[in-house]
């Protein structure tokens, strides 16, 4: 290879002795051999270009000197956060944050009494408010970042009054913010809304430069560090999430270098909750606390530097999503709450959960600058953030499930952990989801490019922007993306730097993508690529140089092996949902900012047909005109979608409250036609199925088992006899958790009918009940009616006969009701609730006519395991503690008992080893021999005028 640089090589030898002609003779072959490398090509006379792959930016090169990383003494940063105002979105990505400016996020003031300006705590410093909690600055991080991706004057002008107004609160001793979040008495003091207000100064500052927010955050950090630990972050909200106080810290530490701050760093590390211990199986997890918090010992990490801090972060998250996160779209099943055993698809996850994970995999992203959170957080942008607003965000759900059937207004708890109405697109409601989910879309928007160590700049997400940034030792670039990622894989860049400039420009490389392909002003480069990871171009940049990605897209079938082998299909980064026909019916709201029901009006309950050998080949990717609007996330705007075969699966029905039943095992018998069906992006659809039954021929496939018939207006699905739940009576107080409780709600109108049935195994002759109502409390009250009725000739339902005048209610205890005995195989009581009331009852107990005595049952069952099936329990002995009302005259001992265990789908007789005792003083204890069942059953027996039953019961 002949050139200048060759002939200044030969000038320079030509003059050494021979040892050192030696050495740099080898040194010249050794980067010829280099050249010929795919990480290294010589491009003309002057300018050494390396292209390599790398797991991350390296640490060890000079810190970035235009952008505020983490300085000494923290662990250098592998990204940093550029200024918002660097990224300007465009394309498709720019039309979702129009849509927000013009939607119910830009005009909340309008709609939400948190965040109406009059009279409002954060607007009014020193005087008493509404709105001083979480919901103000909740949505106004989103909203001020909203104004300044957009460069949207309104927004940021009114955004402007907001923060003068919070620069007005600050107080003399350090403390900002409404005074209704101090506790001058106590101590406690409520600092979780500052945490999120907090966000929104920092993008205040870096946008504006005013300094005036670093002197704010330094008093108020000096304040926190005045406060005893035992008081610094108490309670249940709070201290699950201080790890957001802690990011602030960071931040301002590297703008200031005042290393009192990592002091206060070290607080927050030794209070509120410590995240080092990841979630148990065994506990509820609140999704909010969970998104926000788990990443709290790798921000420490950056100041402690122990490996063991970072990888629990990764420990946390994997212990949830290794049990609830079983599905497609990048969340987990937090309906409110991660339960044991609630992990279907149809269980659903709030929209602060959606956000808050936004924000931690951006956290994480730049704390380890590792690519598996860049992965996890496009699966969350792509998949699950568009599905919970309309797709003109005017409305917002507050639960929003992969496999999503309804998004209405009728109260689906217990199968979902929230009651009441939690899944229609309601602009109005929603409270915290209503404005949290505001900076969802912004906080994406202006991270999908980051600083590196070394000066550089990398492509983290890939969209249609032009990004404006100091690279190498000062110079402005500006860099134009042009690209229908995710959608496409075809990404261009355009470098205009005014004068050249050295610096390394990193690409990312998705995990889904296994041959990326790279040009460079039109030459070819090879890439040498095993997955997940960083292009890293080290060049002399020039003016109008061209950078060419392509990242070839491959349909994909995953089976969920723990989601009982049922599949999901992704192509590149976004996964696929059946099409399902959605209709929408106003119920609210206003005329400019309406409520909305949506509702299916195509069959949902399908099955995927699909190539045994090769799942792949089964779908046929169909590409669509790029909508004019850029509105991708819609039905008709979605430039992709796969159309493949399914059947429909009979018995796969709805569960009566608008849930989809449960999973069940694939491969799935259907004797139903196969049909050509489409499937659209997960994005794109408001009611969505996107994972799938797999239909089946073989000897493993099996018929789907039907949803058993639903016994209430509001119950769960596990069966009609676990009524209480784990045979407990509220005797002790109703706030008992292990006492199932059934409700009627109002939700839905003054003077709402509810009912509760109960099925008996057989028919059976039945004289007289006893209901223990709820106490009268709260929002619970009387009905304004109820009655007692039987089904008579298996179908219609027809009210008993009462020996006494009319019914009674007792609240807080049980109310008898004896009737003419009736033959049934089935009792239903039906009431009407009060206008804005709910109706609520522990326990139900029938006796069955029975010669001189009456008996019912009592079931105990073990519920279900971490994946949702029936748990089974090897049991040798009982003990039963009596429940006697001195009070109460009919309350009395029962005249005998028998015990009896669920065996193959029947109740069987123990074989007692002793004879059944019955005892007022001391438990009633029976051994008898070992059974393995899911269930055990009491069944009792008292004289004709008293009552008899449990007050708790344990099995051994």
């Amino acid at each position: 290879m002949k050139s200048a640089l060759f002939s200044k090589f030969i000038g320079v030898i030509k003059f050494l002795p021979l040892p050192g002609f030696t050495f740099l003779f080898t040194i010249f072959c050794l980067q010829s051999t280099l050249a010929n490398d795919s990480r290294m090509t010589i491009k003309d006379d002057h300018v050494t270009e390396t292209v390599s792959v790398v797991d991350a930016p390296d640490t060890s090169a000079p810190r970035n000197s235009h952008y505020n990383g983490n300085r000494e003494p923290l662990l250098a940063s592998p990204l940093i956060k550029l200024p918002i105002g660097s990224v300007e979105p465009l394309g498709w990505l720019r039309k979702q944050l129009e849509l927000q400016s013009e939607g119910f996020l830009g005009h909340l003031p309008e709609i939400s009494d948190f965040v109406r300006r009059e009279n409002n705590a954060w607007l009014n410093p020193g005087e008493d408010g509404h709105g001083h909690w979480e919901e103000v600055p909740y949505w106004f991080r989103g909203y001020i970042a909203l104004g300044y991706l957009l460069e949207d004057e309104r927004i940021i002008a009114d955004a402007t009054e907001w923060v003068e107004a919070v620069f007005e609160s600050r107080r003399e001793d350090g403390y900002f913010g409404p005074l209704q979040n101090l506790d001058e008495e106590g101590g406690v003091h409520d600092m979780m809304p500052n945490m999120f207000m907090m966000f929104a100064l920092r993008s205040y500052y870096e946008y504006t430069g005013d300094e005036r927010v670093l002197d704010l955050l330094t008093d108020y950090f000096y304040w926190q560090m005045e406060i005893p630990d035992d008081k610094f972050f108490l309670g249940y909200w709070q201290s699950t999430r201080n790890a957001d106080n802690m990011n602030s810290v960071f931040w301002l530490f590297n703008i200031t270098g005042d290393k009192k701050l990592l002091e206060l760093a070290d607080k927050l590390r030794r209070t509120g909750l410590s995240w080092m211990d990841a979630p148990s199986e065994d506990h509820r997890h609140h999704n909010v606390n969970f998104s926000q918090g788990f990443r709290k010992p790798a921000q420490f990490h950056q100041q402690n530097m122990d490996p063991g801090y970072l990888g629990q972060a990764y420990k946390n998250y994997d212990a949830i999503y290794d049990i609830y996160g079983q599905v497609p779209g990048g969340m987990f099943a937090g309906d409110e709450f991660a339960r044991p055993g609630f992990t279907d698809p149809r269980n659903a996850i709030e929209s602060c959960g959606i956000a808050e994970m936004i924000l931690s995999q951006n956290i994480l992203l730049q704390v380890s600058g590792d690519l598996l959170w860049a992965d996890r957080l496009e699966n969350v942008v792509f998949n699950s953030l568009p599905a919970a607003m309309t797709a003109d965000m005017k409305g917002v759900r507050y639960l929003t499930s992969v496999n999503h059937i309804y998004s209405d207004r009728r109260n689906k708890a217990p199968k979902i952990s929230n009651m009441g109405d939690m899944m229609s697109m309601n602009p109005h409601s929603h409270r915290c989801c209503q404005h949290n989910i505001s900076m969802a879309w912004p906080y994406y928007a202006e991270n999908i490019w980051k600083a590196t160590p070394g000066n550089g700049l990398a492509a983290i997400s890939y969209s249609a922007s032009r990004l404006t940034a100091k690279a190498g030792e000062g110079t402005l670039v500006t860099i134009e993306q042009a690209t229908r990622y995710p959608f496409d894989g075809n990404i261009n860049l355009k470098i205009e730097t005014g004068e050249p400039v050295r610096f390394p420009l990193y690409l990312r490389i998705p995990d889904w993508c296994e041959d990326p392909r790279l040009s460079i002003n039109g030459a070819d480069k090879v890439v040498e690529s095993n997955g997940r990871g960083f292009i890293r171009i080290d060049r002399e940049w020039k003016q109008d140089d061209v950078v060419e990605l392509y990242l070839p897209m491959e349909v994909v079938v995953k089976r969920w092996e723990r989601q009982h082998n049922s599949a999901s299909v992704n192509y590149g980064p976004l996964s696929f949902s059946l099409k399902i026909g959605e209709e929408y019916s106003s119920f609210g709201g206003t005329g400019e900012w309406p409520a909305w029901e949506i509702t299916p009006s195509t069959p949902w309950n399908y099955g995927l047909v699909m190539n045994d050998t090769d799942p792949a080949s089964s779908f046929e990717l169909v590409t669509r005109s790029w909508p004019e609007n850029d509105m991708v996330f819609t039905h008709e705007g979605a430039p992709l979608l796969l159309r493949t075969s399914g059947k429909q699966i009979p018995n796969w029905t709805d569960t009566g409250m608008g849930l989809a039943g449960r999973m069940q095992p694939s491969p799935v018998l259907s004797d139903k036609p196969e049909e050509v069906i489409d499937l659209i992006p997960m994005g794109a659809g408001r009611l969505r199925l996107a994972s799938f039954p797999v239909i089946g021929h073989g000897p493993d496939a099996r018929e789907w088992e039907p949803t058993p018939p639903m016994p209430a207006s509001y119950w769960p699905d596990r069966g009609s006899q676990n009524f209480p739940r784990n045979g407990r009576l509220p005797v002790e107080g109703t706030e008992d958790a292990n006492v199932f409780q059934w409700l009627g709600w109002a939700h839905y109108g003054a003077g709402e009918k509810h009912w509760l049935r109960q099925n008996f195994e057989e028919k059976a002759t039945v004289s007289s009940c006893e209901i223990f109502w709820s106490p009268d409390e709260g929002p619970l009250t009387s009905p304004e009616w109820w009655r007692l009725e039987y089904l008579r000739n298996d179908s219609e339902w027809e009210e008993v006969n009462l020996k006494e005048k009319e019914y009674e209610y007792h609240p807080g205890t049980f109310t008898r009701v004896s009737f003419e005995p009736v033959t049934t195989v089935a009792l239903r009581i039906v009431a009407q609730t009060k206008a804005n009331h709910s109706s609520g009852i522990y326990e139900w107990r029938s006796w069955l006519h029975d010669g001189d005595h009456r008996k019912h049952s009592v079931m105990q069952d073990f519920g279900v395991d971490i994946m949702g099936d029936p748990v089974n329990r090897n049991i040798s002995s009982v003990e039963v503690n009596w429940y006697v009302d001195t009070d109460n005259p009919h309350s009395r001992l029962p005249t005998a008992w028998k015990l009896y265990a669920m065996k193959d789908g029947k109740w069987v007789e123990v074989e007692a080893v002793d004879d059944y005792s019955i005892e007022a003083s001391q438990p009633s204890r029976l051994d008898f021999e070992p059974v393995e069942t899911t269930a055990m059953r009491l069944e009792i027996i008292a004289e004709p005028g008293t009552s008899a039953g449990p007050r708790d019961w344990s099995v051994q």
